[in-house]
């Protein structure tokens, strides 16, 4: 029997680092290696230096591998999956100038406006780059730290993700995927490139930026020995040129032209987003047209306020995260980071039907309810995104993927399930973007496809399948009703 491979696919996330030391032939997670960040700043800022991502992910690394009980010498290939949209400014050297301004920093709101109209509008926007500057948007962030911090701006020799900045120091070359690039706002979803005009409005040299890989299971290098030693891992091992963390996700549960296309996906996180994974080009200014990481699209709509805004409300009431019940007549839109869908900026959170009767649980209930609702209304532009009718009863029947730490938590589904009244699918598959980079790693390292590889890797999972029940559209109407009621001032915007 020859000796047993694994890639690790490493998912750097906003709070911390996991690294999924996975069997090649089997996808069997092995161990997963796990490091914290550090994020700081107050009101909307959120920052982290770039050098704590390396040491977690050096960290991570060395815990999964220890874990599996492995020699470092069964690793063949490594990828990485990071955070979406944040800004990495590097000097000369190749090291940070100053903290990376998150995905989910909002002081570049206003920079988000004035670029929309700079170019004509939000359909201008969506025909070049799939998608409309807000503040989440690198080209946002760039534009607010040419604005606001001139000096590091101008010191400027290289812009990189998050994920580009790893990639970069495991394997030594420059390197970016389209589907992470396509969350820039200065890349071409249309010509698959760089958008000069886009750069030029944006004062951005081409050559600032990492080249495009095809995919993001391109082999774009190997690993260097410098950090082969800083990892523990033999040098020259396959480099792929790993993605953004939605885009990974997709990739792990076998999303993609090698496996399913246009079944939606709802992921619980920091974040609440809804993707799918499809051959048509998204042109709607209500979403993200992103691409994929294998060469399709992966039209997606995020929401700010998930996860941690709920388990917010529930520290707030002394409350267990699941000692919730339905709102009753009380909406709760947990707003409380600002919003991007809808783009609210600098919203709070807002809270309306309180009576006499009202109980801490369905406050709570109320809570998930927002947070779900938010993110769920997106769903229908998601499935006409992808050039389908969401009123056909075959696509209204399709089930949703719940992924996410919210996918593990009973209301969070129970909530989800009763307000889209869809049949839902919970993946027996773990850490699903870890998973996804390791699909990648493993076909960098001669795999095949990535989205057949995970397919493969996904076929001995054991899912967790709800059917549907009747849709609550009484509770659905309700916060439908206060949300388009509910005017900026109202929501603090």
């Amino acid at each position: 029997m020859p000796p047993r491979t694994v890639v690790i696919g490493v998912d750097s996330s906003t709070q911390s680092t996991k690294a999924a030391v996975t069997d090649t032939e089997t996808g069997e997670l092995l161990a997963v290696g796990r490091a914290p960040h550090v994020v700081t700043g107050e009101g909307g800022a959120r920052e982290s230096d770039p050098e704590v991502w390396w040491r977690a992910l050096c960290d991570a690394v060395a815990a999964g591998l220890k874990e599996s009980g492995l020699s470092a010498s069964s690793v063949v290939g490594i990828a990485v999956a990071g955070q979406q949209h944040g800004l990495v400014v590097l000097d000369r050297s190749g090291r940070p100038l100053r903290p990376a301004l998150l995905w989910n920093d909002t002081r570049s709101a206003p920079q988000a406006t004035a670029l929309t109209a700079a170019l004509g509008g939000p359909e201008a926007w969506t025909a070049r780059t799939g998608s409309v500057p807000v503040a989440a948007m690198t080209a946002t962030k760039w534009q607010w730290l040419r604005e606001n911090d001139p000096a590091n701006a101008e010191a400027t020799a290289a812009v990189r993700l998050p994920h580009d900045f790893l990639t970069e120091r495991l394997a030594g070359t420059a390197a970016t995927d389209p589907g992470d690039a396509s969350g820039t706002c200065w890349y071409s979803t249309d010509t698959g490139g760089y958008d000069t005009e886009l750069l030029g409005l944006l004062g951005l040299d081409v050559s600032m930026l990492p080249p495009i890989a095809t995919t993001g299971a391109t082999r774009i290098g190997s690993l260097i020995a410098s950090a082969a030693e800083a990892l523990g891992l033999p040098a020259g091992i396959a480099v792929a040129a790993g993605t953004g963390d939605n885009m990974s996700a997709a990739v792990g549960l076998g999303l993609g032209g090698a496996g399913l296309l246009d079944h939606p996906v709802l992921s619980l996180g920091t974040s609440g987003t809804v993707f799918a994974a499809s051959r048509t080009r998204p042109a709607s200014t209500a979403l993200s047209g992103f691409a994929a990481a294998d060469g399709t699209y992966l039209p997606l709509a995020c929401t700010l306020n998930c996860t941690l805004a709920v388990d917010k409300v529930a520290t707030l009431l002394g409350l267990h995260r699941d000692d919730a019940a339905p709102g009753g007549e009380a909406v709760l839109l947990p707003y409380l980071d600002g919003e991007r869908t809808p783009d609210v900026p600098t919203a709070s959170g807002l809270l309306t039907g309180l009576r006499h009767d009202t109980t801490p649980q369905q406050l709570l209930g109320a809570a998930y309810e927002g947070a779900a609702y938010t993110v769920l209304r997106a769903l229908d532009e998601l499935l006409r995104a992808c050039g389908l009718d969401p009123a056909d009863p075959e696509v209204a029947g399709r089930p949703l993927r719940l992924i996410g730490g919210g996918a593990q938590g009973r209301t969070w589904v129970e909530t989800v399930r009763r307000l889209s009244g869809r049949p839902l699918i919970v993946p027996g598959s773990g850490e699903l973007v870890a998973l996804g980079a390791a699909a990648l790693a493993a076909s960098a390292a001669g795999g095949g496809d990535p989205v057949a590889v995970a397919t493969r890797w996904n076929a001995k999972a054991e899912d967790a399948q709800l059917p549907s029940v009747e849709r609550d559209t009484e509770a659905w109407d309700r916060i439908g009703s206060v949300l388009d009621r509910a005017t900026r001032p109202l929501l603090g915007g």
